[in-house]
């Protein structure tokens, strides 16, 4: 193996009486694309910070090739200059490189830096990462704000260039895509994983099973060294005395294990009243700004329970469309009839709900006493919170001072306090860690509302769409069945030759049609249903076969008989095709490896 061309051995960093990293080891060789990844608050931007040597650590050692270039894109980059190319021009990288990497990024290098979109300023900060031709690229959240065309483009320039790279990331498609190393920031250590983020959660799962299992045995040692000491054991005095070291030592370290537990979200919806079957009817839509064609003749019907997700590029129209679909935008022509008896929470990727000088407390409450209704009870804004991962004293701050993935958690708390029978969901996933986004797929999962969401996460609308309405950015509007892989395999062309205000339309990398790695929420759900009917139809026969027996029944009840035949038959028959179809489904979910 190569030597590491940017390392840290020993690394240990503290906040105050907190303990940041004990013992951290990290290295990277040239070429290597690896993850790191880590709940919320673990740390993992500190560690990039200490990589690059922007702050040191208190013990531990940095090592780095001499003269490597590091290229770091923060979560949140400033882009300054007049235009686009005095900003990339500005990190060092020729004019042709700069104009051509912002190019390919889908970008006029003489645009003005002023009142760029959020997707704009990301692709802005990975054109002068690239145009500066790095030895090391620290990614931190590249993704968010990114439509999936710029992902892939992204994914594409990771693929081919020569830079090793680290990416904080929760988007698993990208990392499935990019990465080939893991690493885990998890308890104040970096664990390794060399192999690819596909792994990672089986991996994941194992050390974590393997760490309950020490501290079961560690919590064994101490009940065994109390009850040695509880008996007054006489001997030598110094074997007493070690014995009592070591059950001092004990209880600290499961001291320390359970203060460093990891705290877990406990999020729940709270349902509303039943709507009526239609949710919303659209027929014949238009909408258009100017020239510039947003929706153009689109027909659609969401029923309740359905799960509907809408992809495109950015500035293609997805808000437009669900506020058109909502009845809160008057089209250009056509209709929309809402159904009755809605109830709506709407979470906006702007995160424009949040207003500066409020505190979490006034965002929770609406500004007044101490109490939140959640799920029709009261409960303590302070307890309310914790659920959240929400500390007492972050109550009083104002919601300027949490980072990105604490105000997305904010807003879901708040949103999923109040009752709902439709979600609607604007880029939910921004800045959540994966341990944050698999709790909220399986909340949606088990909601039994209507959801309505806004994704450029691949693998998020894979495991949750029951249809996908795509918009071109041109005014074509369709709809598919299933998830956003469905929809590529049924609509291979659909993005092809599109606005060029973003980046280029690009399919899955190296031509590959994106592989998904769990079941889609419609097959998996239609698998539990087979398994329940496996479940309940050999005892329906068993019971109709009961009653066939029965020497007297033709005699009595020719009628009856001849029903209860036919019932019995349908039963076996709906048994058999059950298990078949569900046979197909396992095989399925197992070469996907779900």
């Amino acid at each position: 193996m190569a030597a590491p061309i940017l390392a840290l051995k020993d690394v240990r960093l503290a906040d105050g009486a907190t303990m940041l990293f004990d013992g951290v080891d990290l290295a990277i060789e040239p070429g290597v694309k690896a993850s790191l990844v880590g709940r919320n608050g673990a740390g993992k931007s500190t560690l990039m910070r200490i990589l690059t040597g922007a702050i040191e650590a208190d013990a531990g050692d940095r090592f780095m090739t001499p003269g490597a270039r590091i290229v770091v894109v923060p979560q949140e980059p400033v882009i300054v200059g007049d235009t686009l190319l005095d900003h990339v021009e500005a990190g060092g990288a020729t004019h042709y490189e700069a104009e051509a990497e912002l190019m390919a990024f889908g970008l006029d290098p003489t645009k003005s830096t002023k009142g760029l979109s959020g997707g704009e300023i990301r692709r802005v900060a990975l054109a002068r990462a690239f145009a500066e031709q790095p030895d090391v690229l620290l990614l931190d959240e590249p993704t968010n704000h990114l439509d999936i065309f710029a992902i892939q483009t992204l994914e594409d320039k990771l693929s081919s260039c020569r830079a090793a790279a680290l990416i904080v990331s929760h988007d698993r498609a990208f990392l499935g895509r990019v990465t080939r190393r893991c690493f885990w920031l998890e308890s104040r250590k970096v664990r390794r994983l060399d192999k690819g983020f596909e792994f990672f959660d089986e991996w994941s799962e194992q050390m974590l099973e393997a760490e309950a299992d020490e501290f079961r045995r560690l919590n064994k040692a101490i009940e065994r060294e109390q009850h040695w000491m509880a008996r007054g054991v006489t001997g030598r005095r110094a074997r007493n005395e070690g014995r009592r070291r070591r059950l001092v030592a004990m209880r600290e370290q499961k001291a320390t294990v359970l203060k460093e537990a990891r705290g877990s979200l406990s999020m729940g919806l709270a349902a509303g009243d039943t709507s009526g079957k239609r949710v919303a009817e659209a027929k014949g839509l238009a909408k258009a700004f100017g020239e510039r064609v947003i929706v153009s003749g689109f027909s659609t019907r969401i029923q309740r329970g359905d799960r509907v997700a809408l992809v495109g590029p950015n500035g293609a129209g997805k808000t437009t469309l669900v506020k058109l679909l909502l009845g809160d935008l008057k089209p250009d022509a056509g209709e929309v009839k809402l159904g009755t008896g809605l109830e709506i929470a709407y979470i906006d990727q702007a995160r424009g709900d949040l207003k500066e000088g409020q505190t979490l407390w006034d965002v929770l409450t609406d500004g007044g006493g101490d109490q939140i209704m959640v799920r029709g009870m009261p409960r303590h804004v302070a307890g309310y919170a914790k659920e959240f991962l929400f500390q007492d004293k972050q109550l009083r701050q104002p919601v300027s001072s949490l980072s990105g993935g604490e105000r997305n958690r904010l807003l879901l708390a708040r949103a999923l306090a109040r009752p709902a029978n439709l979600l609607v969901l604007d880029e939910p996933t921004n800045d959540l860690d994966m341990e944050t986004l698999d709790l909220l797929e399986d909340l949606l999962a088990d909601f039994d509302g209507t959801l309505i969401l806004v994704s450029h996460d691949r693998d998020f609308i894979d495991r949750l769409a029951t249809s996908t309405i795509a918009l071109d950015g041109r005014g074509k509007v369709v709809e598919t069945p299933g998830g956003w892989t469905d929809f590529m395999g049924q609509n291979p062309g659909f993005f092809e030759d599109r606005n060029p205000g973003g980046a280029k339309a690009v399919q899955t990398p190296r031509g590959e049609t994106k592989k998904a790695v769990k079941l889609s929420y419609k097959d998996q759900r239609r698998l539990e249903e087979l398994e329940a009917l496996i479940a309940s139809l050999p005892g329906q026969i068993a019971r109709l076969d009961a009653e066939l027996a029965d020497p007297n029944l033709y005699a009595r009840d020719r009628a009856r008989f001849d029903r209860t035949m036919n019932a019995a038959d349908k039963a076996r028959a709906d048994l058999a095709a059950a298990e078949e179809e569900w046979l197909m489904l396992e095989e399925k979910r197992e070469a996907l490896g779900a």
